[in-house]
């Protein structure tokens, strides 16, 4: 029987690359990874996992479920101190929902809407 091994990347449509890159990389500190493809975009390394950042003009994520946003399509991410994450977010002007469970998560959205979950478990 075949097996799924593991998971390689998500990959993000944003509207503005470079907007984007100060997202994840500078306010989240994911480091780029070398990328070998010819059109536009970055790959951010998550550990063994990559985020790869595609451009598509005009982009804006859907939120179908605006009051929760944990309940529509989100990456989600592990973070050492959620605190630091939410005190940089919040400095940034970023929104924020903490997790309805009660756990210690919250979500975000990129600049194109895209939701991201940093949860310290």
């Amino acid at each position: 029987m075949a097996t799924v091994m593991r998971s390689l990347h998500v990959a993000l449509l944003v509207s503005d690359l470079e907007r984007s890159l100060g997202f994840y990389r500078d306010l989240l500190g994911l480091p780029v990874a070398p990328r070998s493809l010819n059109f536009p975009g970055y790959w951010l390394q998550v550990g063994e996992f990559q985020l790869h950042l595609m451009q598509a003009e005009a982009w804006q994520a859907p939120c179908p479920r605006p009051d929760q946003w944990g309940r529509n399509p989100h990456v989600a991410l592990q973070v050492d101190d959620l605190s630091v994450f939410k005190a940089r977010l919040d400095a940034q002007g970023y929104p924020l929902q903490m997790s309805a469970s009660g756990r210690a998560a919250l979500f975000t959205q990129d600049p194109d809407g895209n939701i991201i979950e940093l949860s310290q478990t």
